[in-house]
């Protein structure tokens, strides 16, 4: 069963609590299908089964108070928090992936709670990161109510229209705005990891070897 025909037997006031539910914990630091979830969501309120104006809030609430507690937990935390989470998950908290996300915000500061919303490993690390670092509270809080709104709301919207054409234009083929978004979103992430590496690289000592020369 996909995800979308999965969440249309669920009443839509559970719909909304999930996808916040969902949103809010990925944010928080645990990794999940946030985007998965909320972009099949999001095709179903272009056919009439959710609210996408609720949706929409819904999952930006879930993100910014995801990020939240997850800056919280990265302060009280700090370091060895990420120690023991890349042990245990060193799919995605292993010490390359803090190293290279550690880069990013280091060099791009509030840009990076951002733009993270829109990248898969940033959405997770962003806010116990952030934390980690101590960035002041109330530059991450803008950056996050900012990047929550943007990435929540702006997908939300993206898919529903796009559901919505396709509803109209190719009837029985909603499938469509689902796969038009997903390769938007693909091109949009792929485009941003290539901006976060260079900017890796550009953090990258310089060898001695190279300066004597």
């Amino acid at each position: 069963m996909h995800v979308d025909e999965w969440l249309q037997t669920i009443p839509s006031v559970w719909v909304y609590v999930l996808v916040g539910a969902i949103i809010g914990l990925e944010s928080l630091g645990i990794p999940l299908p946030g985007e998965i979830v909320l972009v099949s969501a999001a095709l179903l309120s272009s056919r009439g089964v959710v609210d996408p104006m609720v949706l929409g809030l819904c999952a930006s609430g879930g993100a910014i108070v995801g990020d939240s507690i997850g800056y919280l937990i990265g302060r009280k935390g700090g370091r060895p928090l990420f120690d023991r989470l890349g042990r245990r998950f060193p799919k995605h908290f292993g010490p390359a992936h803090i190293a290279k996300a550690e880069q990013v915000f280091n060099r791009h500061g509030m840009w990076a709670v951002f733009f993270g919303r829109f990248v898969a490993l940033l959405r997770i690390l962003a806010g116990p990161l952030a934390g980690a670092l101590h960035m002041p509270y109330w530059r991450f809080l803008v950056a996050n109510v900012l990047g929550g709104i943007a990435w929540a709301g702006g997908t939300t919207a993206a898919v529903y229209y796009l559901g919505v054409v396709a509803d109209k234009w190719l009837k029985g083929f909603s499938w469509v705005g689902l796969v038009i978004a997903l390769l938007f979103g693909l091109g949009s992430t792929m485009w941003l990891k290539r901006r976060a590496a260079k900017a890796a690289r550009e953090e990258e000592p310089v060898p001695e070897t190279a300066t004597a020369a």
